[in-house]
């Protein structure tokens, strides 16, 4: 069990109730899109990120996005950090059949997924040094071909599918995920390989 310093953020609880038994933090549901017009819990949210900061842990399907972006928008960009697991496809034990887009969400992954998700988040685990990783920057997405190139949108394309990530990310998205997921050189390995076969 790691302990974190920021509180966590989840859509649900069967997500919550996977989460405690690996992380020693807050986690707040969500109860999915009824934040939306949840004020009180907004509010919340708002006043938890404040003096702890928080960290985002949505499943990597559309609605998770479409959460964590919501949340993304009504905190100061300096309370929030990142959690993303991969797209896997699955289905939760628990369920008869998968989700509409047959994504394993935050309850279905393993503690495994679970620990380096967070750990590359830049998530503050208490009584663990934090890794000196540099951030990536639009100019290195640029650098990639990623972004501005003739081929950039196909290039992004293939690269969120190897990775096994949300195909629909914005280059902005991308980029926090990337960042979250991996190193530069990482990126770089995966990028040229798949400059190779194109």
């Amino acid at each position: 069990m790691i302990a974190l310093r920021e509180a966590v953020i989840v859509e649900g609880r069967y997500d919550k109730i996977k989460l405690s038994g690996i992380i020693d933090a807050p986690i707040i549901e969500t109860n999915g899109f009824r934040v939306f017009n949840d004020k009180e819990k907004q509010h919340l949210i708002r006043q938890i990120a404040a003096v702890r900061g928080i960290l985002i842990f949505t499943d990597s399907d559309g609605a998770g996005l479409v959460i964590r972006n919501f949340l993304k928008g009504a905190i100061p960009p300096e309370q929030v950090k990142h959690c993303y697991i991969p797209q896997l496809k699955g289905k939760e034990k628990r369920k008869a059949r998968a989700g509409k887009e047959g994504l394993l969400g935050v309850e279905g992954v393993t503690d495994e997924v679970i620990l380096s998700a967070i750990r590359r988040s830049g998530a503050t685990i208490l009584g663990e040094k934090p890794s000196a990783r540099r951030e990536m920057t639009k100019a290195d997405l640029y650098g990639l071909g990623l972004t501005g190139t003739e081929n950039a949108a196909r290039l992004r394309q293939v690269l969120l599918q190897r990775l096994g990530m949300p195909t629909y990310l914005s280059a902005n998205a991308m980029l926090t995920a990337l960042n979250c997921l991996y190193s530069f050189e990482e990126l770089k390995i995966v990028s040229d390989d798949i400059k190779t076969c194109l």
